[in-house]
């Protein structure tokens, strides 16, 4: 009995551990496959279909499974998948590098000025906004998601024939709909850019130089609305390209961070990311409720790669929004 005993136990207990391994190399390979197609994705230059697109928002973060996939390959005795983790590791560390060329303009400095950009989440961030602002004292606001309080609010504020902003295109609406660009420079108003949610345009004359502003608020790559995403982002793209021989800022939020396909291409039209040019490429600005280490940048401030310095890039919590605002210093240069 005992002999029949011990010849029973051996075998289970070794099919048990064969069994650990193949679940441990399951979820090894799931995992290592899932962000294979999404490293893949963005290796090819392409959004994809869905889950991708929202994925790539979050991509320096898809270090933590294929952490985990290493982890359950080592205790699968899978060298396969360790060979697989260690490949997929690789483009993944390079992707994380900030997107598009640092080099800046060292023409004639023409004028230096503040430009500030926040989404106040269906204006609920519009007191903690105007604290902000007095504070900081931007030249130049692009407020998304300033619903009709909102909007009322900042005039009230700061508007008027004898207020701070005397200068201001808008386009008002209800919740995300309405956005407002404050200005203590002259504006002429601009067509602006047509989308789902407002976003206004205007030119500005910055001390005698004209400077094309237009705030960007492109709907997200929410599922089943993934083509008016890149609709709308390739609307701002076509913006960008539509007048090369002015400076042009382009700020805002857009729903886009630099693993986007589609955000690439506006960048890649000769426009600098501003927090990439001050060192910040990386810094989250949404969700603001997660620690800063987390999230994703997709709040933007774009410059003309042929007109603007940087001189530095600060990314501000503002209260009761679920966006972090970005306040960029500039310097306006003359051409080479």
């Amino acid at each position: 009995m005992e002999t029949a005993t011990a010849e029973w136990t051996e075998p289970t207990a070794a099919g048990h551990r064969s069994r650990g391994r193949t679940v441990a190399a399951w979820f090894a390979g799931v995992l290592l496959a899932g962000v294979s197609a999404v490293v893949g994705c963005r290796a090819a230059d392409t959004d994809a279909i869905s889950p991708v697109p929202q994925l790539l928002a979050f991509l320096p973060w898809l270090i933590v499974p294929v952490g985990l996939a290493l982890l359950f390959a080592l205790l699968a005795r899978w060298r396969t998948g360790l060979v697989w983790g260690v490949l997929v590791l690789a483009p993944l560390a390079w992707f994380m590098e900030p997107y598009g060329k640092s080099d800046e303009p060292t023409g004639t400095p023409l004028a230096e000025f503040r430009v500030l950009t926040s989404n106040v989440q269906y204006g609920r961030g519009t007191a903690s906004l105007v604290t902000a602002i007095r504070r900081e004292r931007p030249d130049i606001v692009f407020v998304e998601e300033c619903e009709h309080r909102c909007s009322a609010t900042l005039e009230q504020a700061f508007g008027g024939p004898d207020g701070v902003y005397r200068y201001r295109q808008a386009v008002e609406g209800a919740g995300s709909d309405g956005s407002v660009l404050l200005s203590r420079f002259p504006l002429k108003a601009a067509s602006g850019v047509p989308g789902t949610m407002g976003m206004p345009g205007a030119v500005a004359d910055v001390r005698g130089h004209r400077v094309r502003l237009q705030l960007a608020h492109p709907m997200p790559p929410l599922m089943g609305q993934l083509a008016l995403w890149r609709r709308e982002l390739g609307a701002l793209r076509t913006y960008a390209t539509a007048d090369d021989d002015t400076p042009t800022i382009l700020a805002g939020d857009f729903n886009a961070s630099q693993d986007h396909a589609e955000f690439r291409r506006i960048l890649d039209t000769g426009l600098h990311d501003s927090a990439r040019l001050a060192d910040s490429a990386r810094t989250p600005s949404w969700p603001a409720r997660v620690p800063s280490p987390l999230g994703v940048q997709i709040d933007h401030v774009l410059v003309s790669r042929e007109d603007f310095s940087v001189n530095s890039a600060r990314f501000l919590d503002i209260a009761d929004t679920d966006h972090r605002a970005l306040l960029v210093d500039l310097t306006l240069r003359q051409r080479a």
